[in-house]
């Protein structure tokens, strides 16, 4: 099933792993919506500064900030209030996880990559 995935923390640097993220979600017929600070353009597809500019609904926003950085985006991704959001290595926080779980979204401590690879993204 295809899914709305915003990439917070997204890279043009093909060796960053929200960049390889971004490269196998679209493999996977996956719709992507990449989030960085300057939200340029990534791989041909149109980037946004915030997950608040994303006009779609999203299924799952994946994580490539540290928690420190992702605290100033949680109140945009609450009101956004996607399915799940997927903390990959190095950015959990247990706080920011239970302010989600305690909102109605679905965490997981996870690669994407691993879980794109593996078959249960």
């Amino acid at each position: 099933m295809s899914e709305n995935v915003a990439i917070i923390g997204a890279s043009h640097k093909p060796e960053r792993y929200a960049h390889k993220a971004q490269v196998m979600l679209t493999e996977n017929g996956h719709r992507v919506f990449p989030v960085s600070g300057n939200g340029r353009e990534i791989l041909g597809v149109p980037g946004y500064r915030s997950v608040a500019e994303i006009d779609e609904a999203l299924d799952t926003v994946t994580l490539y900030l540290n928690p420190q950085r992702h605290q100033a985006i949680v109140d945009d991704i609450l009101r956004k209030k996607p399915r799940r959001v997927i903390f990959n290595p190095g950015t959990e926080s247990d706080e920011l996880e239970r302010l989600y779980r305690d909102n109605g979204i679905e965490t997981e401590r996870a690669c994407t990559l691993v879980l794109l690879s593996s078959g249960q993204f």
